[in-house]
């Protein structure tokens, strides 16, 4: 059952009030103040979605209340919607600076309420949405941790490193924000391999390697189809983060740009903090070794641009590197 939406009125006037109350009454659980001090305190007690805020207030203005909420963790992120007959082009900028974000005029026409409301909440859902999301993906990245023997700090690191090195190719800030929560579900489908073949100390027989590689279709089994967004790029990390650019990678022997671009900088980020940490069946290697090898590929396993674009970033890499150090 989908849970009602609650809207906080602010006015000292009872006849705005009403009138909000008429408007909105079958719509949205609805709470009241006349006051300042008292809106403060049932935005804090009552967690309401939205609040619908007059400026114009004795003792408090609406711009003083809303500065409150902005300032206390627990409700700045309620979106603050301001109610009043200010016209001026600089009351809407003093709006905005104190938080706001929207306004209605009066006198106040109900449809124009019901869908500044009906907007603004559903931007708060489709927030809700993603922080659910993600939330999910972290879950199943961390589930993925209990199966393997590698560390949460790998995963730590290898994600930074995906972030910088998309950053560095041209992603935009959202795209390197999703690459960033998506990269820990690169082995995601490492769930479904045998615990005497993910945690075997030795090399592996050439029938466990080829078990072993069905670990990416897993993965994206696991995670599904998505149209766009964080899902579908984890998608394309947990499926192709094993391809390589000559096409001798797996599962799909995929070469050049038909390997997305996700799974093309996972690899280099993966790969790199293998080689260069502690694993049950090798010595971390020297960042210089490291290095080399990771030019040698250019062009083999790796997009040649991405090496050139990951090599220059060392300084921030060595930072990622101490910072996540296994102690």
């Amino acid at each position: 059952m989908t849970r009602q939406a609650t809207v906080l009125a602010v006015d000292d006037e009872s006849t705005n009030l009403q009138l909000l109350r008429q408007i909105l009454q079958d719509s949205y659980r609805l709470l009241f103040a006349k006051d300042g001090a008292r809106a403060i305190e049932l935005a804090v007690n009552e967690k309401p979605d939205l609040i619908l805020l007059d400026v114009m207030m004795p003792e408090m203005t609406g711009y003083d209340v809303c500065r409150v909420l902005k300032a206390n963790p627990a409700t700045a992120n309620i979106p603050v919607i301001f109610v009043t007959a200010l016209t001026d082009s600089n009351d809407e900028v003093d709006g905005f600076e104190a938080g706001a974000v929207d306004f209605i005029s009066k006198p106040l026409s109900p449809a124009v309420v019901k869908a500044r409301v009906k907007l603004h909440l559903s931007m708060v859902r489709m927030e809700e949405l993603r922080a659910s999301r993600l939330a999910i993906v972290q879950r199943l990245g961390l589930a993925a941790e209990y199966k393997d023997n590698e560390t949460g700090l790998h995963v730590i690191r290898m994600s930074h490193y995906a972030r910088l090195l998309g950053t560095a190719a041209g992603l935009d800030e959202q795209d390197a924000d999703d690459l960033f929560i998506s990269a820990p579900m690169h082995d995601i489908g490492k769930i479904g391999i045998p615990d005497s073949i993910l945690q075997k100390p030795a090399r592996l027989t050439p029938e466990e390697y080829l078990v072993m590689q069905t670990h990416p279709g897993i993965g994206a089994h696991i995670i599904g189809q998505h149209e766009g967004g964080m899902l579908a790029m984890a998608h394309d990390v947990a499926l192709c983060h094993h391809e390589k650019w000559d096409g001798s990678g797996y599962p799909n022997r995929l070469a050049g740009e038909d390997i997305p671009l996700a799974g093309r900088i996972v690899a280099v980020a993966d790969v790199f903090d293998a080689l260069t940490s502690v694993r049950p069946y090798k010595a971390a290697w020297k960042l210089e070794d490291a290095c080399a090898w990771m030019k040698d590929q250019r062009g083999r396993h790796f997009e040649p641009r991405l090496v050139d674009l990951f090599l220059d970033q060392l300084p921030e890499v060595t930072r990622i590197m101490d910072k996540w150090a296994e102690r």
